[in-house]
């Protein structure tokens, strides 16, 4: 007999996001394009654009954020044009930041 585990509210809440699916759409470069600054328009990301669209649900963003992955050898490519150690990670995110920062002024 399978013994019954008393789970949180908010790991039941995280379980009913893991069997959420990412579905992908390959659209032509230009209708992908398209998509993207309407979104961007609209300050949406895509993928609340495109729920829009269909008429789903989305949720207000708490706090608009980028992101980029960064593998070891991209902290050392950064490491070496920043003048720091490639474990500085914190630091070298700040200087990202400084970088995207000062780029939206040009």
């Amino acid at each position: 007999m399978a013994v019954k585990k008393n789970v949180s509210g908010s790991w039941t809440r995280s379980d009913k996001n893991i069997r959420a699916v990412q579905v992908i759409f390959e659209l032509g470069l230009e209708q992908s394009r398209n998509l993207r600054i309407k979104a961007i328009e609209q300050d949406l990301s895509p993928s609340d654009y495109i729920r829009d669209i269909v008429g789903l649900p989305r949720k207000k963003p708490i706090r608009p954020r980028l992101s980029i992955s960064l593998s070891a050898e991209d902290y050392q490519i950064l490491g070496k044009r920043y003048e720091l150690a490639p474990d500085k990670k914190e630091q070298i995110r700040e200087r990202i930041k400084e970088e995207l920062i000062s780029a939206t002024k040009k």
